[in-house]
């Protein structure tokens, strides 16, 4: 049994990719995004989430990888001290209480998930990552696509795989339409959004 838990808004009680940007690139975040007016008022007109996020991480590129996998760590311990959804987590604890397979698969940002997703006990992340450079600085671009929608469902699929699961009965909880691929995925599906999650899976 495997049990494949989005993280904001399912996990978490708001959007953590926004915040965590803020912090790590500062001013550097809004004068990226104005330096591209074009491509910003296309992405934004079209609702295209995965073109804005590329363009917002364009305001990392040169800082030191491990200086924001440090910033990272620090902010998944505050989502953990004040920004859970205590009965979505109730729920996966329960899951691994009972022996399942725990995956968090989000777009939210490897920096901070990776350790969340240690401090949660997952058994496995998948998410959107941010590219390193060979000298030790990120290069403002992704690895592969934006996490969500239907690479979400993909990438939750070559996880399984590769941990010899692609079998395994499957469980999926998310919040919006980015989720809606990997709830189609799943043995049993749970939209979130709105809704009391009580502890006992069903």
């Amino acid at each position: 049994m495997v049990a494949a838990f989005d993280a904001d808004g399912t996990l978490t009680t708001r959007d953590c990719v926004t915040p965590f940007l803020r912090r790590a690139a500062g001013r550097r975040l809004w004068t990226t995004l104005l330096v591209h007016p074009l491509a910003l008022v296309a992405s934004v007109a079209r609702r295209d989430r995965d073109r804005l996020k590329e363009l917002a991480c364009r305001a990392l590129r040169g800082l030191a990888s491990a200086q924001i996998d440090t910033l990272g760590t620090a902010f998944a311990r505050e989502i953990v001290a004040g920004r859970l959804r205590a009965d979505t987590v109730a729920r996966l604890r329960r899951h691994r209480e009972l022996g399942h397979t725990v995956i968090l698969a989000s777009a939210s940002l490897d920096p901070y998930l990776a350790p969340l997703g240690e401090l949660l006990g997952a058994d496995g992340v998948v998410c959107t990552i941010l590219e390193r450079g060979a000298d030790g600085r990120l290069t403002g671009r992704l690895v592969g696509r934006n996490c969500r929608g239907a690479e979400k469902a993909r990438r939750v699929r070559e996880w399984l795989d590769e941990a010899g699961l692609a079998d395994a009965e499957l469980w999926a909880y998310g919040d919006s339409d980015g989720d809606a691929e990997l709830l189609a995925l799943a043995d049993h599906a749970l939209r979130v959004d709105g809704i009391h999650v009580a502890p006992e899976p069903q």
